[in-house]
């Protein structure tokens, strides 16, 4: 199957370059670096864009990449790239309802294929944690170069570091000024708790000359998030910075 994704642009120079040394800096991580996770601390840091990001320009320097959203709970990804049709995704194949090969989907970018989240589930946790994720995970690692997922914000909910469990690394993406450092270091620690290597972290929404590298706008992830995760708790509001 294939999916078209109406709305991808292109990226400007600056950012493109900035995608470009992230995709390097991965690759001196090491050849057993091969499937890799991405959260934030919070919502509204940008992390869905940065990894979706991250796989396209790992895809156009020739990899073959699987890129997989996994954040259940409420993904950003069809409405964000305008997917033109009608799609199945992971939690249909966590829950036993289709094959992998049913849910997994060919793209109008070159070497790049996705795996959508699926129809929301009430009990996301516990689907990313039973024994078909893991079996995924094996079936996929002869096939791509690189299996790029995209996880919720471990500020908010524990889904990253089920998912970090079966990954070779994980990254955090970090909003600049937005976030405090005890709120990434108690982030850090869960992850380092799951066991998997921390590969170090994307500063997100710097500004450069007037326009930000990576800059999305900050009203988009929070209308989404803040409605489907509820409060921050502990990681969000009670350390964060005033913006």
């Amino acid at each position: 199957m294939k999916v078209n994704f109406e709305k991808n642009k292109d990226l400007d120079f600056k950012t493109n370059e900035a995608y470009k040394t992230l995709r390097t800096n991965i690759s001196f991580a090491g050849d057993d670096i091969q499937v890799i996770a991405f959260t934030s601390s919070i919502p509204n840091e940008g992390k869905s864009a940065v990894s979706f990001n991250l796989a396209k320009s790992l895809a156009e320097d020739g990899k073959k990449v699987l890129y997989i959203d996994a954040d259940i709970r409420k993904s950003v990804t069809i409405a964000r790239y305008g997917v033109d049709i009608e799609t199945r995704g992971l939690s249909h194949y966590l829950s036993g309802q289709c094959e992998l090969e049913a849910v997994t989907y060919e793209t109008n970018i070159k070497n790049f294929n996705i795996i959508f989240t699926g129809q929301v589930a009430p009990n996301p946790a516990e689907l990313l944690g039973n024994k078909r994720f893991k079996k995924m995970i094996e079936v996929v690692r002869p096939v791509y170069d690189y299996v790029i997922i995209d996880c919720p914000p471990l500020g908010s909910v524990i889904d990253a570091a089920i998912v970090a469990k079966e990954c070779d690394g994980a990254i955090i993406v970090i909003e600049t000024d937005n976030v405090s450092y005890k709120v990434v270091q108690r982030v850090k620690k869960q992850l380092e708790q799951s066991g998997c290597r921390i590969l170090g972290a994307v500063l997100n929404k710097v500004e450069m000359g007037g326009k930000g590298y990576g800059y999305y706008g900050k009203g988009y992830y929070g209308n989404y998030y803040g409605r489907y995760y509820g409060t921050y708790g502990e990681y969000g509001n009670e350390d964060k910075k005033a913006e």
